[in-house]
């Protein structure tokens, strides 16, 4: 049976001895920890000796309870097993942990932090960027080493079996879009710009945006998480083993196939998109199908659908490569994985919208109808 770990004092001779007896381990100390660490802090402020012949047992979680009572510094009358003493040298070892910093300076060290690793991903990206590019070089020069199943692989996961949930999405958007606006314009007796709304908003924004954000949580995730199990089982490192490049079979052809899909899937959905709102528009304000279809390419014209293959071509891009970028920083661990796919997804969509902001700014005077 444990001895409970007990503290006594005794006073003689003008000074007063405090005594350790007991098992001082982690079993026993478990329920008692916070009322032997009180009751030595306040022996230690009143100035005594210590005696710790009586410790029957001692371990590292007791060393460790009585070192920080005593301030981290070993008093000076001090009586001690040359056993237990080497235990609680051990402990003397143990790194102060560092005080949390409050106030202005620990916003300054969560800043320096973030900007650090903003910087590293920075150059991540940079780098995987260029290496892409050198593997581009080099299958120009070598078109038999190609990856062609890897690439249909990826089109065929990424663009063909997105087309059910990317159609269903785009004509659910086109009839709210439409059935909301028509409750507008009903008012002012402008039915027939119903037209212009929904195929501006649908064709030039809503369409690339909805895809993108559904391929970054549908296919830019999936893209992470197979990069990352991956890393977990180290087949990563076998590639490298036997001499296959990464980038060139697991990185390029998932980067090239986004690239290729998305702007299919945007031609999908804002078409999708435009028939749910053509119908919605039929059914709200009784407009003849006849009608929406000869005045759309009038209101909306061509170079808004070149815009949004544009964004679809550059969202594919992106989120290829934030996908791609962090599967590879991935550790082997299963929490890491968890961790890299979900920043990859909230990367992505971040980044999408991002780069939309930048493409409205830069065509804001295009596709605009006569």
């Amino acid at each position: 049976m444990l001895t409970p770990a007990t503290i006594s004092v005794e006073t003689g001779e003008g000074r007063r001895v405090v005594r350790l007896a007991g098992h001082w381990t982690l079993a026993v100390l478990a329920d008692s920890l916070n009322g032997l660490e009180g009751r030595i802090d306040e022996l230690v402020a009143a100035g005594v000796d210590w005696d710790l012949d009586a410790i029957e047992r001692l371990d590292s979680a007791g060393a460790l309870l009585i070192w920080r009572s005593w301030g981290r510094r070993w008093p000076e009358t001090l009586e001690i097993s040359a056993a237990h003493r080497r235990v609680l040298a051990r402990a003397e070892s143990v790194p102060h942990p560092e005080a949390v910093v409050r106030g202005r300076e620990n916003s300054v060290v969560w800043l320096g932090r973030m900007t650090l690793r903003a910087a590293l991903h920075l150059r991540d990206a940079v780098a995987l960027v260029g290496q892409l590019v050198l593997d581009l070089v080099w299958l120009f020069a070598h078109p038999r080493e190609i990856p062609l199943r890897e690439f249909s692989a990826t089109v065929y996961k990424c663009g063909a079996l997105a087309l059910p949930v990317t159609a269903l999405v785009g004509f659910l958007i086109g009839v709210v879009v439409s059935y909301l606006s028509s409750l507008q314009l009903k008012l002012f007796g402008a039915e027939v710009f119903i037209v212009n709304i929904l195929g501006m908003s649908v064709i030039r924004e809503l369409g690339p945006v909805l895809v993108a954000v559904l391929v970054a949580g549908r296919s830019g995730s999936a893209m992470t998480a197979q990069i990352g199990v991956m890393r977990v089982t180290e087949e990563i490192d076998a590639l490298a083993t036997m001499g296959v490049s990464r980038s060139l079979r697991l990185v390029l052809p998932k980067v090239l196939a986004l690239a290729l899909a998305m702007p299919l899937l945007v031609v999908w959905c804002s078409a999708a998109g435009i028939l749910g709102g053509l119908f919605a528009a039929h059914l709200q304000l009784d407009l003849s199908w006849g009608f929406f279809i000869d005045t759309l390419p009038r209101v909306v014209p061509l170079p808004n659908l070149w815009i949004g293959l544009s964004k679809g071509f550059v969202f594919g891009l992106l989120i290829g490569l934030i996908a791609c970028h962090f599967g590879l920083r991935v550790k082997p661990n299963t929490e890491s994985l968890s961790t890299r796919t979900t920043s990859s997804v909230v990367t992505s969509i971040t980044v999408v919208i991002l780069a939309d902001a930048v493409f409205a700014i830069m065509t804001r005077n295009v596709g605009l109808p006569l």
